[in-house]
């Protein structure tokens, strides 16, 4: 689990790259539930989907300071 405070000291595109591997970490995670119907670490798309939550409010928080 990332920090917030991880995230601010990030830079945009930094940011950008770490919610690319994020969206990926995912989509992987909710492909083998669907095919095995049971992750063999469940909390693990949970903790993704919450850091994701985090990155994407940073970013808005982001350009929200820069406008």
């Amino acid at each position: 689990m990332t920090k917030a405070s991880n995230f601010r000291d990030m830079a945009v595109t930094e940011l950008d790259a770490a919610l690319k591997d994020l969206n990926k970490e995912l989509y992987a995670l909710v492909n083998e539930m669907k095919r095995a119907k049971k992750l063999e670490k469940p909390h693990l798309l949970r903790q993704k989907k919450k850091d994701r939550a985090r990155l994407l409010t940073i970013m808005h928080e982001k350009q929200s300071a820069a406008q």
